[in-house]
């Protein structure tokens, strides 16, 4: 199959069947991160199969084009959300929302201005309405208090809200407020990247790494926020530590202060043990032959609503160990692997305790190779029937076509 053609699964569509589409998230491509990268591949790929899609988005001086892959873009200059206060050109993105002649609008993520700017006039869009409120990260802080007390009369309005997870704090929330309106579309991994179980190149001699012990990945941003350093302890009480190589792969421009503290920590083991930590910044495909060469992926994030990352290990046919994080054991059950570590509190006795844990479940991943790698075969299967974008892409669509027929 042509993994490349999305037209070739759904035919040529009809003018009349055709959808105007309208989604909305605070940035877009060049923007790199979890949102950007789930509304980019519905974007593109229902705009591949004939329908009309715009995203409204951040200004950002470093796009240079109107249409990026057949999706219109539409920026403005708008920032912050309903807490913090939203400045810019808010009257026109309410404007271009309300007189766009839309046939579905689906805004992607609360608390940020793409959302939270429309909330008040929610009822004057002729457009069907869907928000994905991708985990509601501010449900616990008090300063939101408020904005969630007011919410569940804006969220049923919505003609769907979508959830990443059917147990996380969203979907709770959705379900105390008794609304009704809600289904779940999991996130995915590009069927067009993983179609081949091998690199390109093996990043251990792209990369200059060791070829003798294991090779244990993690990709996140150095922003402090992603567990690394967690990670780079566990690592260091680790067997697979005396010998093996922690790559740690985070996207630039890094945070200096966050990204020099996972260099000191990275110097300083390096210089008392025969392992390695290695940070790194590579281009996409280098990410991606990361995950196909490594022998293990390790994810430490605390604060996650539904990892993409997971999903690519799954891809790649790499068995991964994940804090317990957002939905991650409800994606360990749907891929039908993974181990989870369940989280503690900020205690330092606990904290210990949990770097303990991480290194204990590196190691009992790595100690039977061959049940390792049949793991891995069986999460590769089940994310190919059931978790490639294109399946993904795939529900949007349906629940798009739904919601303008009723």
């Amino acid at each position: 199959m042509d993994y490349d053609d999305e037209t070739s699964l759904h035919g040529t569509l009809d003018v009349s069947s055709a959808m105007k589409i309208l989604h909305a998230v605070e940035f877009y491509e060049p923007s790199v991160g979890g949102a950007q990268e789930v509304v980019r591949q519905i974007s593109t790929r229902l705009a591949k199969r004939g329908h009309e899609v715009t995203v409204a988005t951040s200004f950002d001086d470093r796009r240079t084009n109107e249409a990026i892959d057949g999706v219109r873009i539409q920026s403005f200059r708008v920032t912050g959300n309903a807490v913090r206060g939203i400045q810019g050109e808010v009257d026109a993105y309410r404007r271009f929302v309300r007189q766009g002649d839309f046939d579905v609008v689906m805004t992607y993520a609360a608390q940020q201005w793409t959302t939270d700017a429309l909330l008040p006039i929610l009822e004057s869009i002729p457009a069907r309405k869907i928000l994905a409120p991708c985990g509601f990260s501010g449900l616990k802080k008090r300063r939101y208090q408020n904005y969630f007390a007011g919410l569940p009369q804006h969220l049923s309005k919505f003609d769907a809200l979508v959830f990443h997870s059917s147990s996380y704090q969203d979907m709770r929330f959705a379900q105390t407020a008794g609304l009704t309106n809600c289904i779940v579309i999991p996130n995915g991994a590009d069927e067009r990247e993983f179609a081949d179980r091998l690199p390109d190149h093996d990043i251990r001699h792209t990369l200059n790494l060791a070829r003798q012990g294991p090779l244990i990945v993690a990709v996140g941003s150095h922003s402090g926020r992603k567990g690394h350093g967690l990670l780079m302890h566990a690592f260091s009480r680790s067997e697979a530590g005396r010998d093996g190589t922690l790559l740690l792969i985070g996207n630039k421009p890094w945070h200096l202060g966050c990204s020099e503290t996972c260099s000191v920590l990275a110097r300083a083991y390096n210089s008392r043990n025969h392992g390695r930590i290695v940070l790194a910044s590579v281009p996409r495909p280098q990410v991606v032959d990361a995950l196909k060469s490594a022998d293990l992926f390790v994810h430490c994030s605390p604060t996650e609503c539904s990892p993409l990352v997971l999903f690519e290990s799954a891809a790649a046919g790499l068995p991964f160990v994940s804090l317990d994080s957002g939905n991650a054991l409800e994606i360990t059950k749907w891929l039908h692997g993974g181990t989870i570590v369940p989280m503690r509190r900020r205690k330092i006795k606990d904290y210990k305790k949990l770097v303990r844990e991480v290194a204990d479940a590196i190691d009992a991943e790595l100690e039977d190779r061959v049940a390792l790698a049949a793991r891995g075969n069986k999460m590769r299967q089940t994310w190919s029937d059931d978790f490639s974008w294109r399946s993904i892409a795939t529900q949007y669509e349906t629940l798009y076509e739904q919601v303008i027929a009723r």
